[in-house]
């Protein structure tokens, strides 16, 4: 079963739902984290068109989403918010 790396509210759900179905063939989102910015890292967010079929993706409030291997241990317990 596993665990989610991080958790989502209701506003940011729909509106990660509303870009994926605005977005021709997008199955879900990908989490990341890059080098950059005044704390030394960056958050990366992109569209996923063709899924690692090794990798399970994160359901949240019934979102697809991925979180990179590499940003599991900076993500852990975050929690996206729209406000």
């Amino acid at each position: 079963m596993g665990f989610a790396v991080m958790t989502m509210t209701d506003t940011a759900a729909q509106r990660v739902k509303a870009i994926v179905e605005n977005s021709d063939g997008c199955q879900g989102v990908r989490v990341g984290i890059k080098k950059g910015g005044c704390a030394g890292m960056e958050y990366t967010i992109d569209l996923v068109t063709e899924p690692n079929a090794k990798r399970r993706p994160d359901r949240t409030r019934r979102c697809k989403g991925w979180v990179e291997p590499s940003a599991v241990l900076y993500l852990l317990g975050t929690e996206w918010a729209l406000r």
